[in-house]
């Protein structure tokens, strides 16, 4: 099948489909006379894997240890189940990040008035945090 083909069969753009093969993710196909890339169901199978892998939050390169594990019939699962919880770790680690950021800014919502007057303790709060560290002057004696 063609790449068009291949896309729609495994949920992966074409797009992303010649990013993975680009930074080799996934081997080069074989190629017609027309220079069309050429799947299998085999390949596609691949492909399938990558987007499930992908949409569980796996990064790229978790995911070609991922793929390589799935690919090796000799792996040990415990490997695999290693990759797995470092990935939930760090999940677990960024949603703890965005629970604290839903935190601060419903308080700062909360202190908003939202009315017609320009001050904003929202903005207040941006503009504080995004001034220069004021570092510390040395006196002479």
């Amino acid at each position: 099948m063609n790449i068009g083909e291949a896309s729609k069969a495994s949920g992966v753009s074409s797009k992303m489909i010649r990013y993975y093969e680009q930074i080799g993710l996934i081997h080069p196909t074989a190629r017609s006379e027309n220079n069309y890339r050429l799947y299998t169901e085999d390949e596609v199978h691949v492909l399938r894997f990558i987007r499930r892998a992908r949409s569980l939050g796996f990064s790229l390169e978790e995911t070609q240890k991922l793929l390589a594990l799935w690919q090796d019939k000799a792996r040990e699962s415990a490997a695999v189940k290693e990759v797995a919880t470092q990935h939930i770790a760090d999940l677990e680690r960024r949603i703890a990040e965005m629970q604290g950021m839903v935190k601060t800014l419903k308080h700062l919502s909360h202190c908003c008035s939202g009315d017609g007057r320009p001050d904003c303790p929202i903005l207040e709060d941006l503009a504080a945090s995004a001034a220069p560290p004021v570092k510390p002057t040395r006196r002479k004696h």
